[in-house]
């Protein structure tokens, strides 16, 4: 019964929260010292999450994650998702991979990976250099 448990907060953390839908529900899905591996980047409980959130939804404004497989395990489940936006008129497609190890029902620690170089492909590389300078502190602060 904890895999699907732990299978469903995930789904919620990515598909709600992580999609700006429903960022109250946050303290519910991530643990007060949540710990959240994003490509090469780290953030820090839930004023991390709320700092990593903001970079997304600060790029696509129609921000959205979908689930697209899981697996659980012990106190970890992997999901595999597809984001979906808009920056400025263009439309994204990512995929990537995350796996939440859970704790006391909560999501204690993300390790999440993405194709960075395909974000750059779609946006372009003058739209992705123009992104880091406008975003460079909340993408290069490792808080």
């Amino acid at each position: 019964m904890t895999g699907r448990a732990d299978r469903e907060t995930a789904r919620r953390a990515l598909e709600m929260v992580c999609s700006g839908k429903d960022l109250g529900s946050l303290p519910d899905v991530y643990h007060d010292d949540f710990v959240d591996h994003v490509n090469s980047l780290e953030y820090r409980g839930h004023a991390g999450a709320r700092r990593s959130i903001a970079l997304y939804l600060a790029l696509f404004p129609d921000l959205r994650f979908k689930v697209e497989e899981q697996v659980a395990e012990g106190d970890r489940v992997a999901s595999r998702w597809t984001l979906h936006g808009t920056h400025r008129g263009r439309r994204v497609e990512l995929r990537g991979v995350v796996i939440s190890r859970f704790q006391d029902g909560r999501i204690i620690e993300d390790h999440a990976a993405s194709d960075t170089m395909e974000l750059v492909r779609q946006l372009g590389l003058w739209r992705t250099a123009l992104l880091a300078i406008k975003h460079r502190k909340v993408v290069f602060d490792r808080g």
